[in-house]
């Protein structure tokens, strides 16, 4: 695997191979990998002939008060384990090669709607720096295809509403989220929880459930909505959202809809731990 941070470099390889007939997947990633982000990879081999990996940890997409400079860094065992799973390319750029002139004077990429609900109310700003980056990143890349976790669920219909608006010749695929065997959902950040943290956070995916299946069995979505905030403050937690939405554009369910996504954000002590789950209605 070869790692550059040289933006021409990365052009000059995807151009090669494209010449070529072949066909390139990218994996935009922070680092400090684990398996979730592994399998993006693995399932990214499957899409195309060959797999580049991003690793930049976006100070755009951080707020003030956020964990920017505490973000870990872990950037040869991420070479280690991208290489071992087969990516080819690793771009692996500062913030002074992708913001130049500085954020204040970069132009951005901004999804209006969807980016100001739920994770983009709780972080003002942040949908702004995912957005822009990522179409930075895909302009230098420019693969056929891009894989992004489920996990993130509202980053994937962002960064989707910005591939259709924008007109850009890319298939994005959503991976279903990898969870630990406690059904944590696998995060960069789940480095931040002690042990104990750990098995009480446990319970989200627990209360994703359990609302499931009291929403398809009919119960009334306020209702329900309310007892597992109750259940997340016993638990430990300090809920930051929890909402029922239309899986297809967010929008808040309806007693119509059928296909729903529950999508929770809460905070162990001071780490943000986010999850969601997908649902059919009867």
């Amino acid at each position: 695997m070869y790692t550059t941070q040289d933006i021409a470099a990365i052009r000059t390889q995807v151009r090669q191979w494209k010449q070529a007939g072949e066909t390139v997947a990218f994996v935009p990633t922070m680092g400090n990998l684990h398996q979730g982000h592994i399998t993006l990879v693995t399932e990214a081999l499957k899409r195309a002939d060959h797999v580049v990996v991003s690793i930049f940890v976006n100070p755009m997409q951080f707020g003030q008060n956020e964990d920017l400079d505490a973000y870990p860094r872990t950037l040869a065992a991420d070479q280690a384990a991208l290489e071992a799973a087969g990516a080819e390319l690793l771009f692996t750029p500062t913030p002074a090669i992708i913001y130049p002139k500085g954020m204040d004077k970069q132009t951005f990429v901004e999804v209006p709607g969807l980016s100001e609900e739920l994770c983009g109310a709780s972080r003002p700003g942040h949908f702004r720096g995912v957005a822009t980056i990522v179409c930075k990143l895909f302009n230098i890349v420019q693969p056929d295809v891009a894989l992004f976790g489920k996990k993130d669920f509202q980053q994937l219909m962002v960064i989707k509403a910005m591939v259709e608006d924008l007109s850009l010749p890319i298939e994005i695929v959503g991976i279903d989220t990898i969870r630990e065997s406690s059904g944590l959902a696998m995060s960069s950040r789940n480095g931040y929880l002690s042990e104990s943290q750990k098995q009480q956070a446990a319970q989200l995916k627990r209360t994703l459930d359990e609302m499931a299946e009291a929403i398809a069995q009919g119960q009334a979505i306020p209702n329900v909505v309310q007892q597992a905030q109750e259940q997340l403050h016993q638990a430990g937690f300090k809920p930051d959202y929890l909402s029922v939405r239309n899986a297809a554009d967010l929008r808040e369910a309806s007693d119509d809809d059928k296909q729903l996504v529950i999508l929770a954000a809460a905070f162990m002590g001071s780490t943000r731990l986010i999850d969601n789950l997908t649902f059919e209605r009867p």
